[in-house]
């Protein structure tokens, strides 16, 4: 489903975010991907969901070489992909209700009466039916990273990236994420969750890819017992 072949990134000629990465992830997998601060894990993201274009290298999502995509294309793959943002990205002005079913709008999501009976839905899986009429500004870290991830699934995705999703959570909102996260993952998401949580990733059981200084580390595909 993922697939990265030799990428290096460089935003400058003498700063190389990334290095000779080369992993895959396959389709229905749940991934974590770690590492220190400033160790390239959202420059990583950003290029699985075409954001930035490799300097060097080739990034496959679901056959498809990201970098070969013209504008038009593009559109087509985001739609198969879910975002999760570490500092949410919500629309202030919106309300929840309108935050989540503009993800349907812009993709041409049906009707209107099917747009909100798909939004209702994924909103109450995620406990947040009764603030449909709130804006973010009333809600709660963990309310806004629930309306967050509603926004990515909705449109039931293939791939659903996060960005450091519990950062600013506690241990009871971050355990509620990554149950939903889980529940994804059965339905058959490939989940990739860029994270330094260590209490997160102990508490679940999947791959670890492990950046360090824009580099695999050694043990970038060790299991959690290896988590540094």
């Amino acid at each position: 489903m993922i697939q990265f072949h030799n990428v290096f990134l460089a935003y400058q000629k003498d700063a190389t975010a990334l290095q000779n990465i080369s992993f895959s992830v396959a389709k229905g997998e749940f991934v974590f991907l770690t590492g220190p601060s400033g160790a390239g894990k959202t420059t990583l993201l950003r290029l699985i969901y075409g954001a930035l274009n490799p300097s060097k290298g080739q990034v496959l999502i679901d056959g498809q070489n990201v970098s070969r995509l013209n504008k038009s294309q593009l559109p087509y793959l985001r739609r198969t992909i879910g975002v999760v943002f570490q500092d949410f990205k919500l629309l202030q002005n919106r309300t929840v209700f309108e935050n989540v079913a503009v993800t349907l709008e812009v993709q041409g999501g049906g009707s209107r009466a099917d747009i909100g009976k798909r939004v209702m839905h994924i909103l109450r899986q995620m406990g947040m039916e009764n603030k449909i009429h709130l804006t973010p500004q009333r809600l709660s870290g963990g309310e806004q990273q629930r309306v967050s991830l509603a926004r990515a699934l909705v449109n039931e995705p293939k791939i659903l990236l996060a960005d450091e999703p519990t950062g600013n959570l506690d241990d009871a909102n971050k355990m509620q994420i990554l149950n939903i996260f889980k529940e994804a993952n059965v339905k058959g998401t490939t989940v990739v969750v860029a994270t330094h949580d260590r209490r997160l990733i102990e508490n679940a059981h999947y791959r670890i890819i492990r950046l360090l200084n824009g580099q695999l580390a050694d043990n970038a595909e060790s299991r959690n017992e290896d988590f540094q």
